[in-house]
């Protein structure tokens, strides 16, 4: 048992490294979606991305169990992947050396995307407690 307990926490391991080196490309993301030499489909997909990853509140917050973690560990790297295969590769590549200069001055906050989030939580916990009172 104990073997297999290390094998799992050196695979997580193994992903967090991976998901922080797809999370990097976000400035690039950032940068990208502003040119105008990316395609409007890019655009959609980067602007997307960039919002949820910026936000400073998650949709699925942390403290719950598994689901928590969706966002952090699939939903935003895979929308970097994808958002970074639809930008064409020079603008990409053009991006790179102002991304690190932005990454230094710290990550953007996002509050419109964080203002939504809190909005779709309320009318959640608001349509939970209609629920709960209907069945009372």
């Amino acid at each position: 048992m104990g073997e297999h307990f290390f094998y799992e926490i050196q695979f997580t391991i193994k992903i967090q490294i991976l998901c922080k080196k797809i999370k990097q490309n976000l400035f690039v993301l950032y940068l990208s979606y502003k040119d105008p030499r990316t395609p409007w489909y890019a655009k959609l997909v980067a602007i997307f991305v960039v919002a949820y990853a910026f936000s400073p509140i998650d949709l699925i917050p942390d403290f719950i169990p598994v689901l928590g973690y969706v966002d952090d560990l699939i939903i935003v790297p895979f929308g970097i992947i994808l958002a970074l295969k639809l930008i064409p590769t020079y603008v990409i590549d053009d991006n790179k050396e102002s991304a690190e200069k932005l990454k230094q001055s710290g990550k953007p906050k996002n509050w419109f995307v964080g203002i939504l989030f809190i909005i779709i939580w309320i009318i959640f916990a608001v349509w939970i407690c209609k629920v709960i009172i209907h069945h009372i």
